[in-house]
């Protein structure tokens, strides 16, 4: 016998190799027929996967977020079978769940994806789907899948497995197809009802501009045509109060590309708005203790060597600022932290005078990627309404609660 635990704590025993749609059944008929995955022992299983031990189940439906994720996830396989068929020649990379939908990002060679071609994708991924083809994981050697991938001259594929250990390496195949996947599907084809293309775009691989740039494309998918109608009619909203738009209409910033990619201009009405909202939350934090500070754009390379910044962002952002001195160098700031470090260490404290709260409106830089950009939620040079607390730590909890109070404030005043 073998005992499943089951979220609310109950335990329920089988026989051993029993599936994870077997414990579903023997919950309910009707809720089995919803169960699209799982997670066994925190690790994400299929429906069909074989249970031969004691442990924890948790079984996802579409309501769920983890469910989502798996018919997303399945999705991109679809996606990618269609990309196959319709594109010869197309060399897959990888295709992932993201929070809404999925992606798939793969090499056309000399092909060309356009919004042209996304009705003909989506009826292929339709048709694949309405096939009900059941996903179906296998174990396949280190030695074996490389053979696959350097066959069909992926170099992408080949890339992945050869950072893989031997004897953890699966495929996942559905239909006449078959790709290098570590699992978590939904059970089978068919329960995608209703699938659309969203867009297609530029990605390096593995996000490196040194490397090919492959066509990545975006698409969602929903058990009901209904779902996906509403969800589009979502977006057409979100579309209309896109903050690029409202930005251009209302004349509140611009990018110029002699200035730079990713450095916002703030024009006049944007600059006044700015200034309305930091006066707001000036007061607010000076109100809950927080003492205005100011720092400077650079700061030595040292202070970001020792911060630990320049481990994190050093190699991938903006480069050194040299100086006529040979021995002096200077990074743009890339987070104010260190900086009210700084202050805080430029005099003693007594333990009385704690806790200090240090705020500060400061710009910081960083290097995003040109297709990773996007108006002012991706950008290379930003302002942050940032601070920082020294405290003792029996006045920690308070604080913590205090920064918790200050951000539901903020977010109340503007309706967040």
């Amino acid at each position: 016998m073998i005992h499943i635990t089951l979220p609310d704590g109950s335990i329920r025993s089988f026989e051993k190799n029993l599936t994870v749609l077997d414990v579903a059944k023997d919950i309910s008929e009707g809720f089995a027929r919803n169960v699209i995955s799982a997670k066994f022992n925190e690790v994400t299983v299929e429906t069909s996967t074989l249970l031969t031990t004691d442990g924890s189940l948790t079984l996802y439906t579409w309501n769920d977020v983890a469910g989502k994720k798996a018919f997303w996830h399945s999705s991109s396989h679809i996606l990618a079978q269609a990309l196959e068929e319709l594109f010869p020649g197309v060399k897959l990379s990888i295709g992932p769940a993201i929070e809404n939908g999925f992606y798939y990002d793969v090499d056309l060679g000399d092909q060309v994806i356009s919004d042209k071609d996304f009705k003909r994708i989506e009826d292929k991924m339709i048709e694949i789907a309405r096939g009900k083809h059941e996903f179906s994981i296998k174990s396949v050697s280190k030695a074996d899948a490389l053979t696959k991938y350097k066959n069909e001259e992926n170099t992408y594929k080949v890339e992945l497995i050869e950072n893989l250990t031997d004897g953890e390496i699966t495929f996942c195949d559905h239909s006449s197809f078959t790709d290098l996947c570590r699992g978590g599907h939904i059970p089978n084809t068919g329960i995608v009802k209703a699938v659309k293309i969203l867009s297609v775009a530029g990605a390096y691989w593995r996000g490196d501009e040194n490397n090919t740039q492959l066509t990545r494309v975006y698409g969602i998918s929903f058990p009901k045509q209904k779902e996906l109608t509403e969800y589009l009619a979502l977006l057409e909203e979100a579309k209309k109060r896109d903050h690029r738009k409202l930005g251009k209409q209302l004349e509140l910033f611009t990018f110029s590309k002699k200035v730079g990619q990713g450095l916002p201009l703030w024009l006049p009405k944007g600059a006044a708005l700015r200034s309305r909202l930091e006066d707001f939350l000036k007061k607010a934090q000076q109100k809950a203790g927080y003492e205005m500070v100011i720092t400077p754009h650079i700061g030595q390379k040292e202070l970001y060597v020792t911060s630990g910044h320049y481990e994190k962002y050093g190699a991938d952002s903006f480069q050194s600022i040299k100086t006529p001195k040979d021995d002096e160098e200077f990074l743009l700031k890339p987070m104010n932290c260190p900086h009210h470090c700084e202050i805080y260490n430029a005099k003693p404290f007594s333990y009385k005078e704690l806790p200090k709260r240090y705020a500060e409106f400061g710009t910081v830089y960083r290097y995003e990627q040109s297709g990773e950009l996007h108006g002012l939620t991706r950008v290379r040079g930003f302002t942050q309404d940032d601070a920082h607390i020294f405290c003792m730590p029996d006045q920690l909890d308070q604080e913590f609660q205090d920064v918790i109070d200050l951000v539901l404030y903020v977010f109340s005043v503007l309706r967040v």
